[in-house]
């Protein structure tokens, strides 16, 4: 089994983004030349996560409302007695989850037709990192 390991940088500039990554977890896959395996893609900060889901900005702003309306920026979160004031922020990580694994079939991803990676930040206006790591054969 062979594997490759690469870091996407993402600079935010927004409290919350949401950036489709599918070509990039792609370009990996294709460095790594395996042909069969999986991709792992995982946020690497808590105040963010990755999901699979249509690419079609209606529903991005869909997710968006409903993940504002389940964990809502607000100010009396215990998490701000620390001095922090992103309580929200983690919540909303925890809802769409830090990580994905797609396979790898055939030397490319296999994913379902409409089917797309997102890389999601809820705490942003600076860079952000995402592990992308391929293994198979």
């Amino acid at each position: 089994m062979k594997s490759k390991t690469e870091y996407l940088t993402i600079e935010t500039r927004r409290t919350r983004e949401y950036h489709d990554i599918t070509d990039d977890v792609a370009a990996v896959v294709d460095n790594a030349k395996i042909n069969e395996g999986m991709v792992l893609v995982s946020a690497m900060h808590i105040t963010s996560g990755v999901w699979i889901n249509d690419h079609e900005e209606g529903l991005i702003d869909d997710i968006d409302v409903w993940l504002e309306s389940l964990a809502p920026h607000r100010d009396d979160y215990r998490h701000h007695q620390t001095g922090e004031t992103n309580a929200d922020a983690h919540l909303k990580s925890l809802l769409v989850g830090h990580q994905v694994i797609v396979p790898i079939t055939a030397g490319r991803l296999d994913l379902g037709p409409w089917q797309r990676v997102y890389y999601a930040e809820f705490d942003g206006q600076r860079k952000k990192r995402i592990i992308i790591k391929a293994m198979g054969e």
